[in-house]
């Protein structure tokens, strides 16, 4: 079986190192180099992990930040996951912090009779 490959995306981190930390002074950096972007996709590509990302924005990104593609793209392996329950229950709770609802599970309404 081979392994299921994953990345980090680390705009936010390399713009910090080049003292960049706001998403508006990489939107007229942008521009210089033909890339027209709206201020919402722009902070959506510095603060969100992108799921497509088009070569010609790449490429700005690295002339922008002098670094290499590596440096914003960072693969990673995903473990294998447990198979999940219907429910969600033990197996989704032992996944961790973040992963589902764990032990929540929704009450079922209860309808009264209305006082007429």
């Amino acid at each position: 079986m081979t392994a299921k490959l994953d990345y980090r995306w680390h705009l936010r981190e390399v713009m910090a190192q080049r003292g960049m930390f706001s998403t508006t002074d990489l939107r007229p950096l942008l521009a210089e180099r033909g890339i027209d972007l709206s201020a919402s996709q722009v902070y959506r590509l510095v603060v969100e992990r992108p799921e497509r990302l088009s070569l010609p924005t790449l490429m700005a990104l690295l002339d922008i930040l002098q670094c290499h593609m590596d440096d914003l793209i960072e693969p990673v392996a995903v473990r294998a996951s447990q198979k999940k329950t219907a429910a969600g229950g033990a197996d989704a709770a032992a996944a961790g912090p973040g992963s589902g609802v764990g032990e929540f599970r929704p009450r079922r309404a209860r309808i009264m009779p209305s006082g007429e």
